[in-house]
């Protein structure tokens, strides 16, 4: 098949590439930096032309009140540009648990996102995935100072992304589900225990400390970040994937 991928030279996006093409697939990644603005629509009809499939792993520059704005302009242009050339399949990159947090601007404009995809014409595939273990580091830094890292005790299961692009590959190629897969990490941890173990895989002796208030996840209530019951298990482990990046 012919799959164009917006965002397709992004973390996710790359290798969702590099794995579509190992399967024998045309994977063609699709950004600015080849003439494929999905904000403004440039581009996107001469991107999508032929696509059996188009996958959206683009993500919006903020992560508050502006993102919703973000989400309805680029899902209404791809939709328009995918009815047109007849693309046959669409499929989204989204977050375990997205529905369930309403105190969060940019939760609810990825629920936004997922609204549009299953209102439009092309039949569609979400995949929702937990938290990256690439996104730790960005995480510990939003509460932290010289000595300190304050992170709430909420629940989180984490994945590699090498193991949401294999899923999100996976759906690709497949067809349309018309629903949700969701993918999550093989242990859930603390957000807490979490910072404690990449801290000290990076010889940092800054001590985490439990603030339910501090940072983003202080609005996630219970296990909502957590796989669900009917959730595919990714197989790496968090220290698995530390030793990679030493």
């Amino acid at each position: 098949m012919k799959i164009a991928v917006l965002g397709g030279t992004g973390l996710v996006g790359s290798q969702v590439v590099t794995m579509l093409r190992e399967h024998g697939h045309e994977a063609e990644p699709l950004s600015p930096s080849n003439g494929v603005d999905l904000l403004t629509g440039d581009g996107l009809d001469d991107g999508l032309k032929g696509a059996d499939v188009v996958v959206n792993l683009t993500n919006s520059p903020t992560f508050d009140e502006k993102s919703p704005a973000f989400f309805q302009q680029t899902m209404d242009n791809m939709l328009a540009a995918a009815q047109r050339q007849g693309v046959g399949h669409a499929v989204i990159l989204s977050i375990v648990g997205v529905d369930q947090v309403p105190a969060l601007d940019y939760y609810q404009a990825k629920v936004l996102q997922e609204d549009v995809l299953k209102a439009g014409p092309i039949p569609w595939s979400i995949v929702r995935a937990t938290q990256f273990f690439e996104f730790v580091k960005s995480v510990l830094s939003w509460t932290s100072d010289e000595h300190t890292v304050r992170l709430p005790a909420t629940p989180v299961q984490p994945l590699a992304s090498a193991d949401i692009a294999r899923a999100v590959a996976q759906v690709s190629a497949g067809e349309p589900l018309r629903g949700v897969r969701n993918v999550g990490g093989p242990e859930v941890f603390t957000l807490d225990e979490l910072g404690r173990i990449a801290l000290q895989a990076q010889g940092d002796t800054r001590e985490v400390v439990v603030d339910p208030a501090a940072g983003m996840f202080a609005a996630v209530p219970g296990s909502v970040l957590t796989a669900p019951a009917d959730a595919v298990i990714a197989k790496t482990t968090f220290r698995e994937w530390l030793a990679t990046q030493k």
